[in-house]
């Protein structure tokens, strides 16, 4: 099922290609933004949702769904790009057609495209609606036009949200959730085009939809969401060093309680360089009362053995030439006094009074000196000091706590008194403590004059991002 959470709905943005060695001694950088549409390079809105990105040679490209605003079948969409942030449209590869499983009416789903090199053919899986069925279609080049084939149930079982993975003997396996007996593994006949077998899985997971499964480190992981209807909730992940299993017990992967970062999984991308490889995330964010205006939330995983865990970053950069990850920093207004602007209540923030200790306050902006800071180098971040008070904004206790109060204090050097920030594309930014690596954050997401702020993990909440 698709979900959506009305957290952090934003306009579209024109992604541009961050060329310069910044970080990490990158030599080409892929510049990624989270929660927001997205533009191809001739201006046109991308719409690719359910999808994955394929490598062909030293191109990506990025195969999705085309949605009415209301869900319906509309097309596939194929985009592609050297660097995963310039899209170029390529074709609608999958076109509605008047009638049967493909036809305006219906809703067709997370289309996953493999190659098979013994036959020299793409091979796309879709989740159609119409039968609780999957359909096959075949091209001979990634983004040239599919042949439809029809659809059918996988061995008699009815199938909802699908999956994919290719193992590296070229084995092909359809990842399919089954709502009476979760998530079920199929392992493909050798042309790709029918299910033979059940791998794992008819209870294994249980109720669990969304699957995307990759290989790392010698294991094999299954991210997977929980059947929520249109309401967010926190994805897991499974493993095992076999793809027939054991698998492990199902876990959170980021911070709980984040709904995946208002997000659902839809496949994982390996981004290999010279100096490694990252494993990158590709969610969605749904829009139930207009598909059209769903977004797209990418991020980096981080890998331990079998451990996987995910952090949000509203900005971060990925070389596809090393396969190295970094978040992306930027350099606030410095010099001048300013208000500080949360974007969830409009509200600026605001020392409360001179007293050394004091929590700071969200608060109707007046233009008080309360409400006025300078921003200024300091370490590996930046002060913000208060006009009134003197005093900067500091992490009490230079705790690593999600939920620690931020406070003023005098100016120590301390890194809980350092921030960083990391711009959104739009204006606003998460204005993350050095010590901590948390965000400045309003309790509750509260749209209240005089409530109060700490810091907490970042996970793209509009109450964690500011205007300065």
């Amino acid at each position: 099922m698709r979900k959506y959470y009305t957290i952090c709905r934003q306009t579209r943005v024109l992604f541009l290609a961050l060329l310069t060695i910044t970080l990490c001694s990158f030599t080409a950088q892929a510049q990624i933004y989270s929660g927001t549409t997205w533009d191809a390079t001739n201006g046109s809105l991308i719409t690719a949702h359910g999808g994955q990105i394929l490598k062909v040679g030293s191109t990506y490209y990025w195969i999705g769904e085309v949605d009415t605003s209301g869900g319906e079948m509309a097309g596939i969409n194929c985009y592609s790009s050297t660097n995963l942030t310039n899209w170029t449209f390529v074709a609608d590869v999958l076109p509605v057609q008047s009638s049967g499983d493909l036809a305006s009416s219906d809703l067709v789903e997370r289309p996953k495209v493999l190659y098979n090199s013994s036959t020299n053919t793409y091979v796309m899986w879709l989740h159609i609606w119409n039968g609780d069925a999957v359909g096959y279609a075949t091209s001979s080049s990634v983004c040239g036009t599919y042949t439809y084939l029809g659809s059918s149930q996988p061995l008699g079982n009815e199938s909802f949200d699908i999956g994919s993975f290719q193992d590296t003997d070229g084995t092909a396996y359809l990842l399919s959730a089954n709502y009476d007996n979760g998530i079920i593994v199929y392992q493909m006949s050798s042309d790709y085009l029918s299910p033979v077998s059940i791998v794992d899985g008819v209870s294994t997971w249980g109720d669990y939809e969304a699957p995307a499964m990759f290989k790392a480190n010698g294991y094999y992981f299954l991210l997977m969401s929980h059947e929520t209807g249109w309401s967010p909730n926190d994805d897991v992940y499974s493993y095992a060093t076999s793809i027939s299993g054991p698998w492990s017990t199902p876990v959170d992967f980021a911070v709980a309680g984040s709904d995946t970062y208002d997000s659902q999984s839809t496949y994982v991308v390996p981004v290999t360089g010279t100096s490694g490889t990252t494993y990158m995330y590709m969610g969605d964010r749904w829009n139930s009362s207009d598909i059209t205006d769903s977004t797209y939330v990418w991020l980096p995983l981080t890998i331990s053995g079998d451990t996987v865990s995910m952090s949000y970053y509203d900005n971060w950069a990925l070389s596809t030439s090393t396969g190295e990850w970094s978040v992306t920093y930027t350099t606030p207004t410095t010099g001048s006094y300013s208000e500080i602007i949360a974007q969830n209540s409009g509200m600026c923030l605001s020392a409360v009074n001179t007293t050394e200790g004091t929590q700071l306050e969200q608060q109707t902006c007046t233009g008080s000196t309360e409400q006025e800071w300078e921003v200024t180098a300091e370490g590996s971040g930046y002060y913000i000091t208060n006009e009134a008070t003197g005093y900067v904004a500091d992490d009490d206790g230079a705790s690593k706590s999600a939920g620690a109060e931020i406070i003023d204090w005098v100016k120590n050097g301390g890194t809980n008194q350092q921030w960083k920030f990391s711009s959104n594309g739009h204006g606003y930014y998460n204005v993350v403590n050095v010590n901590s690596g948390m965000c400045l954050d309003v309790i509750g997401a509260s749209t209240s004059s005089g409530a109060e702020i700490d810091q907490w993990n970042c996970n793209g909440g509009t109450n964690q991002l500011w205007e300065q």
